[in-house]
């Protein structure tokens, strides 16, 4: 199948995998997704409607803008990606008018802007909630217009909350499907991501995560989790289906790129 890409480039984004998900994502009215990041199962989907949040207000805002307002949005972030914008001086001032403004329409054009134009993609917050991703000295910046376009249109089945994963799970009824895609437990000191938000994740949220997802089966609903495959995740997810996948990822640092091959555990915690 052809896989469907976000926008917004996102690190952990399930482009990479989203076809082995699907096999395990049964029939439903609804898909629930508490950490969607930049949407890529959703767009990969196909339910009757979706309830999608995250923790990081900053890019449910920017999936809200661009639903709601479609072509205008699309205009007002392609007036941004312009050479003279894609220089060190010009994306600085740009991320220090991000952390500064109160205007919602503005700081959601921004979060594109930053999201293409930032070092990889990343997204990290400082503990005072500044975004603080270096600029990224890329030659050309991709504009994702027709990406944009697509994720409006699939948007309009779509409800986009800011929410903590235990809000989001409370909300869950008989006939749901939830597909869960937590900050992954690192795999090593130096590869914790948790920060895509300005708190952390830590491996008490997973542990709670698990204990919702077993409770749910026994309301009728499907689970699904992704992770990176530890033998303290297999332990955290026992009683659920488990199948590993190998996964591309993309490992940075200031220097250069390389791509590795990891497994990623997928957890299926089936209905009851």
């Amino acid at each position: 199948m052809t896989v469907l890409r976000s926008y917004l480039q996102w690190p952990g984004g399930k482009s990479h995998i989203v076809t082995a998900l699907r096999a395990f994502l049964p029939p439903g009215r609804r898909l629930i997704e508490p950490f969607v990041g930049a949407g890529s199962v959703f767009l990969n989907a196909n339910y009757p409607e979706y309830l999608l949040g995250d923790a990081n207000g900053d890019l449910i805002l920017t999936h809200q803008m661009l639903q709601a307002h479609g072509e205008a949005f699309i205009e007002a972030c392609r007036d941004l990606f312009v050479p003279e914008n894609n220089t060190p001086d010009r994306y600085y001032e740009l991320r220090d008018e991000f952390n500064s403004t109160a205007d919602p329409w503005r700081k959601a054009i921004l979060f594109v802007y930053l999201n293409r134009h930032g070092f990889h993609g990343l997204c990290r917050y400082t503990r005072n909630g500044d975004f603080n991703v270096s600029f990224g000295y890329r030659k050309t910046v991709y504009f994702p217009e027709e990406e944009m376009r697509y994720f409006a249109e699939k948007a309009k089945q779509a409800t986009f909350v800011c929410a903590d994963f235990r809000d989001l799970l409370e909300r869950v009824e008989p006939g749901d499907v939830v597909y869960c895609d937590p900050p992954y437990v690192p795999l090593s000191r130096t590869s914790n991501f948790t920060e895509y938000a300005p708190t952390r994740f830590s491996w008490r949220d997973h542990t709670q995560l698990a204990g919702y997802a077993q409770a749910l089966t026994e309301r009728g609903v499907t689970v699904v989790i992704s992770n990176h495959r530890r033998p303290a995740v297999e332990s955290l997810y026992r009683g659920a289906e488990i199948h590993v996948v190998e996964a591309p990822r993309n490992i940075v640092n200031r220097y250069r790129q390389a791509t590795h091959v990891i497994e990623e555990l997928i957890a299926v915690f089936r209905a009851l």
